[in-house]
This record gives structure tokens, C-alpha cells and sequence, in this order.
């Protein structure tokens, strides 16, 4: 896992479209391990990283300190990807391996702490398996209570919609 820098030496300017916006600035790393490292998310206060690893066999939602070098915590217990942080910081969120979105109550300001994972809510997400790995399928509200799910509607069932027409005529006639 590698970080960008949002400054640099200007003059050390990369050539070419793919260095567009990136003058100077070089990638740093930020995790460097035999293991599979992705969904990196910063807190809300730029202290803590939550991330995904497969370092215990399955994925896993771990928050390390930022800069690395204040410990590593394991948030999730029975797999998960995709962390997303509440905006205050009190919150992480999570999905598992079968689609359930997870909500772990966290303490992190000088030091971390994290509470035992509950279940908020089933998910039917679109692309589970693979895209899961590679793109965020959901996002949260500041306040931690509406989410922005990516459904595949033809999975969804909705409720049949009755039309009830005139109404007016029914309630004052008194039918």
C-alpha cells in the first residue's frame, strides 16, 4: 500500500499524461508485506488508517496508526472489507464475505480502541464477490445514518403500488 504526498519538489516533475498533477511528488510506502492490503481510509482526524489485509487467512478490517509505528488493531472478527469511517470518528463501518453491514463502535484520538462488531443491516450490494475487492459499494452520511447502497434492482423485489383514483369522490360521499 502506497501513499502520495500532497507536496514535492517541483523540480522533479514527472513526464507524460500519467504524471499529470503528480509534479515532484513520488509514492511512498505506507504498508509493505507479503500479505494483500487494500480499502485504505483514513479517520476523520488523519490519525488512524483502516484498511483491509488477508494476513490471518481471510480478509480482515485492521486500523493502524498513521504514521505506521503506533500499533495495529483487528476490527473485524469474522472477515470483512470495504471500512468507511463516520465523520466523527466514532464509528467504523464494514462489510462481510455474504453482504452484512457492520458497525463497530470505535474510540480514536490518542490512542485506539475499538468496541465488539454489531450488525446493522443485510445487504443485497451488487457484485459481492469480485468487485467487492477492488471498489467501494457503499458510502455512509456524516452522521452514520443513511447509506448510499449499490443494488442490482433486478434482485430487488418491491411492493406491488395501488393507485386509488378519485379519491375525493370516496370520502365524501361516504362509500
Amino acid at each position: 500500500m502506497f501513499l502520495l504526498p500532497l507536496t514535492g519538489d517541483p523540480g522533479q516533475a514527472g513526464t507524460g499524461p500519467q504524471q499529470a498533477g503528480t509534479e515532484g511528488r513520488k509514492p511512498v510506502p505506507f504498508l509493505q508485506t507479503q500479505f494483500l492490503e487494500r480499502h485504505a481510509q483514513f479517520s476523520p482526524d488523519s490519525r488512524w488508517m483502516a484498511y483491509v489485509s488477508s494476513e490471518s487467512g481471510r480478509t480482515e478490517v485492521y486500523v493502524q496508526s498513521f504514521p505506521a509505528g503506533g500499533g495495529k488493531w483487528q476490527v473485524s472478527t469474522t472477515g470483512g472489507v470495504q471500512p468507511r469511517w463516520r465523520r466523527d470518528g466514532r464509528e467504523l463501518f464494514y462489510l462481510t464475505a455474504d453482504g452484512k453491514l457492520m458497525v463497530v463502535p470505535v474510540r480514536a484520538g490518542a490512542t485506539f480502541e475499538a468496541g465488539t462488531p454489531a450488525l446493522l443491516f443485510q445487504t443485497q450490494l451488487f457484485g459481492l464477490g469480485v468487485a467487492t475487492q477492488y471498489s467501494q459499494q457503499y458510502d455512509v452520511t456524516a452522521d452514520g445514518q443513511r447509506f448510499l447502497l449499490n443494488v442490482d434492482l433486478s434482485e430487488v423485489t418491491a411492493a406491488p403500488l395501488t393507485v386509488v383514483l378519485n379519491w375525493q369522490e370516496t370520502v365524501t360521499s361516504g362509500k
